[in-house]
């Protein structure tokens, strides 16, 4: 087993508590994403899916995923790799929201825009472990 070490950003977002950062890389290019152990899956973006992966993707109506948001249409799509860190998962099955609005809410109190929200999937499939002292996550593979 290998372990990855990936540095985390923390940010205070309008004094109610703190959210965790992490850099990814999907369809080569660096976004953050939100890490959420609450959240049961991982989501993308339904733009950058759509901008990226349009000829590819599965819409399905009236199905919502156990998140920070509800929606009525989900998006089911195949990243061919999604990087944390060094850790690469290839052909990542995932859905897509529109996450612009979360996204803008971040760059009005000056953080990073985010395209991602990191979820319970691949934080238990990988054996997740947020260390705040040190502002790392540890994946296993």
């Amino acid at each position: 087993m290998k372990s990855f070490s990936i540095p985390l950003k923390i940010i205070n977002l309008q004094d109610d508590g703190f959210h965790l950062l992490v850099e990814i890389v999907v369809f080569k290019q660096k976004h953050f994403a939100v890490l959420d152990t609450g959240a049961s899956r991982s989501v993308f973006d339904k733009a950058l899916i759509e901008t990226h992966l349009s000829e590819s993707l599965q819409i399905f109506d009236e199905i919502n995923a156990a998140t920070l948001f509800t929606t009525t249409t989900t998006i089911q799509a195949t990243l061919p790799e999604l990087k944390i860190g060094k850790l690469k998962i290839k052909d990542y099955e995932t859905v897509a929201f529109d996450l612009q609005s979360v996204s803008e809410t971040y760059q009005q109190f000056g953080h990073p825009p985010i395209i991602s929200i990191i979820g319970g999937d691949i934080l238990m499939q990988y054996q997740a472990v947020i260390n705040y002292n040190t502002l790392e996550l540890i994946l296993t593979k």
